[in-house]
């Protein structure tokens, strides 16, 4: 895969987590979550990695990147107030054909789910990591009332990596900005300028660290594995 580099986004604050460090600096088998990431997108067989993190943290990830020889990281740069400007950040730091965005805190991102995701990437222009979703799903309205019930074989929960041609993602993430469009994940702002987004299938193991509950699972397969 010598043309896919990666935007690893490990700027959030998170607050879910109520730890006195932000999340990708958290520990899990003597690593932080962040190193875990890193080292599987390299196994992946991605070309280059840009790491995002918050400015104030520019210097640790260099350290980390150096003390645990993360040779694919070329470039630590800060990210933005919002998820979509940090990404940015990272994309226009990118020099390669493909840009494979993933969460910093989603650390069991495997070789299979990367190349499932450049195949249907390359197959479309675009591809996300997705599970179909286990759980009935309902939609409320603002009083907390049950609105619809969608139909549960059509619903995906969408994880990272998430993949699209830089330049195309670049620009759509520009516009979006531009127009004050703020998505919850890279895949709104290319649908938003037509590029097509096959799904393409994750794994249920690939969670993102949010809670102190999927720290503690995390810490228990990483036990097992």
């Amino acid at each position: 895969m010598n043309d896919v580099g990666a935007v690893v986004v490990a700027a959030g604050k998170g607050t879910r987590m109520g730890a006195a460090d932000r999340k990708p600096f958290l520990t899990m088998a003597g690593k932080p979550i962040v190193v875990h990431t890193l080292e599987a997108l390299s196994r992946a067989g991605v070309a280059e990695i840009v790491l995002v993190v918050g400015a104030e943290d520019v210097e640790r990830a260099n350290r980390l990147c150096a003390e645990h020889r993360l040779d694919k990281v070329r470039k630590v740069v800060p990210g933005g107030a919002e998820r979509q400007h940090s990404v940015l950040e990272g994309v226009r730091m990118l020099g390669l054909e493909w840009a494979l965005v993933h969460d910093g805190v989603r650390p069991f991102v495997t070789p299979d789910i990367v190349a499932r995701c450049m195949e249907a990437a390359r197959r479309t222009g675009g591809a996300v990591a997705a599970v179909p979703v286990k759980d009935t799903i309902k939609m409320a309205d603002e009083r907390g009332l049950v609105a619809a019930t969608p139909d549960r074989s059509r619903l995906w929960a969408v994880q990272t990596p998430q993949v699209f041609r830089r330049r195309a993602l670049q620009d759509a993430l520009e516009a979006a900005l531009a127009e004050g469009f703020i998505g919850t994940d890279d895949a709104a702002a290319a649908e938003r300028a037509g590029i097509p987004v096959e799904l393409a299938m994750g794994d249920y193991r690939n969670i993102k660290i949010t809670t102190p509950e999927d720290l503690a699972l995390a810490k228990l397969w990483l036990n097992d594995a």
